[in-house]
């Protein structure tokens, strides 16, 4: 790795003010003076310091947000603010982006990565990871709604779903359920409950698989994953 985009990738500056440090010869690879932006360092087995003090490369970056409403699920848009956004400039460094995607009027538990191999592996639908949300549903959900989910229901471009998992909290005119999907097509819980003459008034997600949202973040706030979470999502993405 090239020492100007490692040292503006690690938060020492941009890439003027990091050349300006080279030039100072505040920056050492190993015993050695670099003053060139060029040159080629390996942060994990070499002494990397500015001004005697190591430089710390962390190649990944986890975060977890607690998306709210309004807010696209992408990396850049031209109208409407998007999760990046929400980022620390010094946290979009590594250029991470978001694992899925959540509707812009849905809120919830999204992971923010630049880990491309878990990314990939967490939305591969063999992995049957399930996602569950939380959502209010005008009107009553009955049995006969948790028996059609169960057995997979028809979407109106015909695609027949993945049993879900669908639990009733409170049926009433306006019924509050938990629904468990092991698949990401678009809009695919308002679409599963419109084949079922429901609509979708609101709808968050709170957990994948055993991953829950942490019930301290508010609403567009996020944090750095720790380490036994990592943990987890790397031995999630190996399950059968």
């Amino acid at each position: 790795m090239r020492i100007d985009k490692l040292l503006a990738n690690e938060g020492y500056g941009s890439r003027k003010e990091v050349k300006q440090l080279l030039k100072q010869g505040a920056v050492r690879q190993n015993d050695h003076v670099i003053k060139n932006g060029k040159t080629h360092v390996d942060p994990v087995n070499e002494n990397i310091t500015v001004f005697g003090e190591q430089v710390t490369y962390k190649p990944f970056v986890y975060f977890m947000l607690h998306k709210p409403a309004g807010v696209i699920t992408a990396t850049e848009d031209s109208r409407d603010e998007t999760v990046l956004d929400l980022l620390d400039p010094l946290d979009q460094l590594r250029e991470p982006f978001p694992v899925g995607r959540l509707d812009k009027d849905t809120e919830g538990l999204l992971l923010i990565t630049n880990d491309g191999k878990l990314a990939h592996q967490l939305l591969s639908p063999k992995k049957n990871i399930g996602k569950t949300y939380y959502a209010r549903i005008d009107g009553k959900v009955t049995k006969a709604d948790v028996d059609a989910f169960q057995q997979g229901v028809q979407l109106d471009d015909g695609y027949v779903t993945k049993p879900a998992e669908l639990e009733v909290i409170n049926s009433d005119e306006e019924s509050e359920i938990y629904v468990t999907i092991t698949e990401g097509k678009y809009h695919q819980v308002k679409r599963m409950f419109a084949a079922v003459d429901k609509y979708v008034r609101y709808l968050k997600r709170v957990s994948m698989g055993d991953w829950h949202l942490d019930d301290q973040l508010e609403k567009g706030e996020y944090r750095e994953l720790d380490e036994q979470e990592v943990y987890y999502l790397k031995h999630l993405e190996a399950k059968k």
